[in-house]
């Protein structure tokens, strides 16, 4: 109880505390005596703060804060052989989209990775330059350096297009990562992913148009081969079947762009009246754009002439006027659960949220806007 008294004394002006910031640097040792603990239990408040008691945990915090201690990183990574580095590879959008998505994830993911005593290394891969998914040796060169050279401790993968040979590869390695997305190509595959479910974003987005008294609600796609764009497909046949509506012509197809998503509507507008959909779910924001594009260009407005929504809710979709009906993906959500997975993976003795069996999906919400009568 005299510990905790001089702690309180020093906290509210003048005693040990301000002492030892002048005398010396702090160490975990400063901390435990001033606060009137061991050292293990303020290492614990550093790494396994769940397993202290909160009155225990704020007094620990508190003397860290007034002392100004900061955990000797080099010197625990020397005893544990360990760099607390994750790496992630990191390619900017595609030219001519609205795909900048990526932004929202990082930011959590590089705050959330810093809470938990982790770092995240950024690395460029050997993208070709037509776009197309790199080869196998072009894929995995990041991969293949970092770990070889012991820079980092694990990876977080955001590349699951269907034949990526990234997981494969890190796990023939023994490397230690976790999935933004579904492994695709393995069902049983047992590393921690987490993913967001495109199938209910686009049933809910056809719903929203269907309740809105549309009957003829086209799905504006990319060209086939994609999951991605396949599970979203899923969920808006669903949501017509299900209404009891027919399907048969139209499903429409576009480049991935915005003069893509332009293009396709411009042969849509061209059609007889009678012939034409009322309303389209497309794909992605990016082909959304484009087809409010062609609207504009016709004189059309959205939502009035024909109904829009998109995917992902892009900075686009927010300063269009009148704003596009679009699904969000809670990336910030996806961040943490990647963190979380991520200790859990480097420090098996880490309590927190269990991971279920086959990974996690997350629902996207609607954002209902003007492009949609909304």
């Amino acid at each position: 109880m005299r510990v905790i008294g001089s702690f309180k004394e020093a906290s509210s002006g003048g005693a040990a505390v301000s002492e030892h910031r002048t005398q010396s640097t702090p160490t975990l040792a400063t901390v435990a005596r001033l606060a009137g603990v061991s050292r293990q239990t303020v290492s614990n408040a550093l790494n396994s703060p769940d397993l202290l008691r909160p009155e225990t945990l704020a007094r620990v915090q508190q003397v860290i804060s007034e002392v100004g201690y900061a955990p000797n990183r080099a010197a625990r990574n020397l005893r544990t052989r360990r760099a607390r580095l994750v790496g992630m590879r990191f390619e900017p959008g595609p030219e001519h989209t609205a795909d900048a998505l990526l932004d929202r994830f990082v930011h959590t993911l590089v705050d959330r990775s810093a809470d938990a005593g982790l770092h995240v290394l950024l690395f460029s891969g050997r993208t070709p330059p037509d776009g197309e998914h790199p080869g196998e040796e072009e894929a995995v060169a990041g991969y293949a350096e970092l770990w070889r050279t012991g820079a980092v401790d694990a990876f977080v993968l955001t590349d699951t297009y269907r034949g990526n040979p990234q997981a494969p590869w890190l796990e023939g390695q023994r490397a230690p990562f976790v999935a933004f997305g579904r492994p695709w190509d393995e069902p049983t595959a047992t590393h921690p992913w987490v993913d967001v479910d495109g199938a209910a974003g686009t049933r809910a987005a056809t719903a929203h148009l269907i309740e809105r008294g549309h009957r003829r609600v086209a799905w504006m796609d990319l060209e086939p081969g994609s999951r991605i764009t396949a599970d979203r497909r899923e969920g808006w046949r669903g949501a017509m079947e299900s209404a009891g509506l027919d399907v048969a012509g139209l499903e429409l197809r576009a480049d991935p762009t915005v003069a893509g998503g332009r293009e396709t509507t411009r042969r849509l507008l061209d059609l007889p009246a009678h012939e034409r959909p009322e309303a389209v779910v497309a794909v992605s924001d990016t082909v959304a754009l484009g087809v409010v594009q062609a609207l504009y260009e016709r004189g059309l407005t959205p939502g009035r002439d024909l109904a829009v929504t998109g995917f992902d809710d892009s900075q686009s979709a927010q300063l269009l006027p009148g704003g596009l009906t679009t699904v969000r993906q809670p990336l910030e959500l996806v961040a943490v659960a990647l963190v979380e997975a991520l200790a859990r993976l480097l420090d098996p003795d880490v309590t927190g949220p269990a991971q279920p069996d086959g990974g996690v999906l997350l629902e996207p919400t609607l954002v209902v806007r003007g492009s949609s009568g909304g």
